[in-house]
């Protein structure tokens, strides 16, 4: 059997379920490896309570030190999806490179902002992060197991029974954000019904319930638990979001009805949940858009209306670089979208932004691509900014997750960030400047030799893949802290290296809502040397 064959088989061993990007591996003999010595992790770790406690003692000591004052009124939370502090550098130098210049200098809307913080991303029972259970914790205030959504450690995956205890419900930040009267709204470059949207509203044993049919083919019943599609039109608080922007309509059209691009549904159930978040808008007596184009985009940017919602794919959105821009808006578009309608709640709102193909064009080693999308959400950022006051309106951006690829090299300074290391290996073959450490990258080694990468058909194309050690169907997530960027109302509080699910807490915190801890009602024990001292002052001019 040849190498090359051997690769390709390798590759198909890789299972993928549900979901190309995120598969499960099942290796049996890996994993009994990996549990040899592994401690369990704390029981109370299970529970909502237990994270709802570590946040809320952490904001207590951070705010002993914050000097923030003032109201978040507006909060706009970012995600790259994927968006590694490597990604963040690489992209910076691309978009430099891309305006002339050598490129390192460079920086990203966001990287401006006054405070920056890590955050720690590994779920309940896993080290890296998937897309579900770090959402669960960014959104939601809890940490999760790796594929659930919106329910806590003591449900397993796939455990549609376990699911159905109300005692592991979380609410995300979003539906607190509603509750206090604020309005609220998401918008996404992947399927509205993917991961990091869908832990904003659903509540999943399995990310990858997106439609029904996903749903009854593992035998679950569909009438205890809902697909995230249906959860988002008739549940709350998805039946609540004012603006709903991406794409994803194959999940709420039937197989027999036919887009307007004309691609079918994916729905066996008969339903069509556009109709019927329709119906659902008309009997409120409310204004609203359905919109499947850019075009439908820009009309409503004149007038907006009470409600919105946005399918422009039937599944993702195409990489920027590949969409056609007469039909498909871009993450900073439906960004201005968002903000233009929510901002007419006198009370504020909760806006949650993803740039969510980072995340996918790492998993194919496409580096090029997952650059461009950074930059296309430093646009996205750059709007927000441009819209909202840094008085009244707090920006957090992070990411979810990190992503294996590497930086590396001796590369002379304004070197191709696309291109080959200016560094020489010990076997002379030429080597990328941005590299993975597995995926669909990796080539046969013949008799053992690197081969040169920079001697492919494709070398330089968008879609061709930088090189990866060890071969995978497709590239995993890595376990490194990721970024936190914020600006606003008490920016500092997202300073320091923190626990993920850290941060709705911290943004309720500056918003003045949601459970615990408020800055609107933390200024005696926050600012207790200053009121001393006007009590001192006081007395002072009494006694005088």
């Amino acid at each position: 059997m040849t190498l090359r064959v051997v690769v390709v088989l390798a590759l198909c061993a890789c299972a993928v379920r549900g979901d190309r990007y995120h598969g499960e591996d099942v290796g049996a003999k890996g994993a009994a490896a990996n549990a040899r010595q592994r401690p369990a992790p704390l029981e109370a770790e299970r529970t909502k309570q237990f994270w709802y406690d570590e946040a809320q003692a952490a904001i207590e000591k951070r705010a002993r030190r914050s000097s923030g004052q003032g109201k978040a009124k507006n909060i706009v939370m970012f995600l790259g999806d994927g968006m590694s502090v490597p990604t963040l550098a690489a992209a910076r130098t691309l978009l430099g490179q891309r305006q002339g210049r050598t490129g390192e200098e460079s920086e990203l809307s966001f990287e401006s902002f006054p405070s920056i913080g890590l955050s720690k991303t590994y779920c309940v029972n896993q080290q890296i992060a998937d897309s579900a259970c770090s959402a669960t914790a960014y959104l939601c205030g809890a940490k999760t197991n790796n594929g659930v959504l919106g329910l806590t450690a003591a449900v397993p995956r796939y455990n549609c029974e376990a699911s159905l205890d109300t005692s592991t419900h979380l609410d995300s930040i979003a539906a607190w954000a509603i509750a206090d009267g604020r309005d609220a709204g998401v918008v996404t470059t992947t399927r509205i019904t993917h991961a990091s949207p869908a832990g904003l509203y659903a509540k999943a044993a399995n990310r990858n319930w997106e439609r029904d049919e996903q749903v009854t083919s593992e035998n679950v019943d569909i009438g205890q638990c809902r697909d995230i599609a249906h959860q988002l039109v008739h549940h709350y608080p998805g039946n609540e979001l004012k603006v709903i922007l991406g794409g994803g309509r194959r999940e709420f059209y039937p197989n027999t009805t036919v887009d307007g691009e004309g691609r079918r549904g994916r729905r066996t159930d008969g339903r069509n949940l556009v109709e019927e978040w329709i119906s659902q808008k008309r009997s409120r007596n409310a204004s609203y858009s359905y919109q499947w184009n850019k075009s439908a985009l820009k009309d409503a940017l004149a007038n907006p209306p009470d409600y919105v919602l946005g399918l422009f794919q039937d599944t993702h959105l195409p990489y920027h670089m590949e969409a056609d821009q007469t039909t498909k808006p871009t993450l900073a578009e439906m960004t201005e979208l968002a903000i233009k309608t929510l901002q007419r709640n006198e009370k504020g709102f909760f806006l949650f932004v993803e740039s969510g193909r980072i995340d996918h064009a790492h998993h194919d080693n496409y580096a090029e691509l997952a650059l461009d999308e950074t930059i296309q959400m430093s646009e996205a950022v750059k709007v927000a900014t441009d819209l909202l006051s840094e008085e009244d309106s707090l920006i957090v951006v992070t990411a979810d997750h990190a992503h294996v690829m590497s930086f590396n090299g001796y590369t002379e300074r304004g070197g191709d960030i696309l291109g080959r290391s200016s560094g020489s290996a010990d076997d002379s073959v030429p080597y990328m400047t941005i590299s993975y450490t597995n995926g669909p990258g990796a080539r046969p080694r013949p008799e053992g030799e690197r081969i040169d990468v920079t001697a492919d058909n494709n070398y330089g194309a968008s879609r061709w893949r930088s090189h990866a050690e060890v071969p995978r169907s497709s590239e995993t997530h890595g376990g490194d802290d990721v970024g936190v960027f914020a600006r606003g109302p008490h920016h500092d509080m997202f300073s320091g290296v923190y626990e993920q699910s850290q941060l709705p807490h911290l943004m309720a915190y500056a918003g003045c809502f949601g459970p615990g801890k408020h800055a609107c009602s933390a200024g005696p024990a926050i600012h207790a040397p200053i009121l001393l001292l006007v009590v001192l002052t006081i007395c002072q001019i009494l006694r005088l």
